[in-house]
């Protein structure tokens, strides 16, 4: 990364020296207890992450539905997640919000994140994540960003960074969801993706991967760290069904507190096989059972049974310390899927099965003590 100039230095300096007034108890850990990693809380009792993701006010913003956005919410949306995020998901037995972000419109991008008065609003725990690069497997039309360019990364760290830093709540940050490390998507080939996969045929090409990727992470890292001392990096969310370079995980490792993968074909074996393999801490950060082949006006059901017998399985996984369902909150007429219909209506066959065994873990968890 490109040397500071003078003020960013006494800037970043006097930031340093702000936020390690912070005692680092007040936010989120990482501890290896009971021959297992967990996610501690303030208090230092063990976590599990449980989590739902994809929140979009604009789901209640249809012509056909937009009385229940005014009537029952003011046209709020903090009154939104007062009055429906918060009892909802509690209810339903999630303890985080695990990305906020939505599908809009098919391969276009996703919803914006919330604001800081918003997560406030939420007062639970969650993860944010941070638009250093757009380079996500299902976005078409942005060129890969220049993450070396020490002016934007360090932009957005102080951006989104300087503004949560010392948000208790916040669990940490992620960096891109599904980011084309060495693969494309039909709709993004134009673009290619960030590194030729023909450089791991030989010793040199992996060596120019591993460097590549450090800076990457390093420029990323010391960025978010300028400004925010403790919260935990959640990393990519690498898609556990694509091709992923060992070298670009593997520059990760000394940049990174956990591994996050999107998988929704056999998320277990994923989890395993990278716990194994780097000895770090896991998160699935994004998975369902749902249908994608779904016409415009069909709709698929988050399969209840399935996310139960998943979240069993990963919790015995020592390595991970959460599951976050790929909801989403609202069904949408791009996504196609949620726990709420446009009317609020709640699918009560999924939902029952989804919310029984987050209460089996969370059981399990409270009985847990280090």
């Amino acid at each position: 990364m490109a040397a500071l100039i003078p003020w960013q230095k006494n800037f970043a300096s006097e930031i340093s020296k702000e936020r390690s007034k912070e005692p680092p108890q007040n936010f989120f850990k990482l501890k290896y207890s009971k021959k297992r990693f967990w996610l501690t809380t303030h208090e230092e009792e063990p976590f599990f992450s449980i989590g739902l993701n994809h929140f979009d006010p604009a789901s209640l913003r249809y012509l056909e539905n937009i009385d229940i956005w005014r009537n029952q919410f003011g046209g709020s949306t903090l009154q939104w997640i007062e009055k429906s995020i918060v009892p909802n998901v509690k209810a339903w037995a999630f303890n985080t919000i695990g990305w906020v972000q939505d599908v809009t419109v098919r391969t276009w991008a996703h919803s914006r994140s919330f604001t800081v008065d918003e997560y406030r609003t939420l007062n639970m725990p969650y993860c944010h994540m941070l638009p250093f690069t757009e380079s996500h497997q299902w976005e078409k039309h942005t060129l890969h960003f220049d993450f070396f360019d020490p002016e934007w990364v360090d932009y957005v760290a102080r951006s989104h960074c300087g503004a949560l830093a010392l948000e208790k709540n916040l669990m940490g940050y992620f960096f891109s969801d599904c980011p084309t490390w060495i693969h494309t998507r039909p709709h993004n080939q134009w673009r290619g993706p960030i590194l030729d996969p023909k450089l791991l045929d030989s010793k040199t090409g992996q060596k120019a991967v591993r460097q590549l990727a450090k800076q990457y992470y390093k420029t990323i890292y010391d960025a978010i760290r300028r400004y925010d001392k403790h919260h935990l990096i959640l990393g990519d969310r690498y898609e556990g069904n694509a091709p992923i370079s060992m070298q670009v995980v593997n520059a990760a490792l000394p940049y990174v507190d956990i591994l996050s993968f999107q998988d929704f074909v056999n998320p277990v074996k994923t989890l395993k096989f990278f716990f194994k393999e780097t000895g770090k801490p896991v998160l699935l950060a994004d998975s369902a059972k749902i249908r994608w082949d779904t016409e415009p006006g069909e709709i698929s059901e988050n399969d209840g049974a399935w996310y139960a017998e998943t979240l069993r399985k990963v919790y015995e996984n020592p390595g991970c310390i959460g599951f976050h369902l790929c909801g989403a909150f609202h069904l949408n007429r791009a996504r196609r899927y949620g726990l709420l219909d446009e009317r609020q209506n709640v699918n009560e066959v999924n939902i029952d099965l989804i919310t029984e065994a987050n209460k089996k873990i969370s059981d399990a968890i409270q009985r847990i003590k280090f």
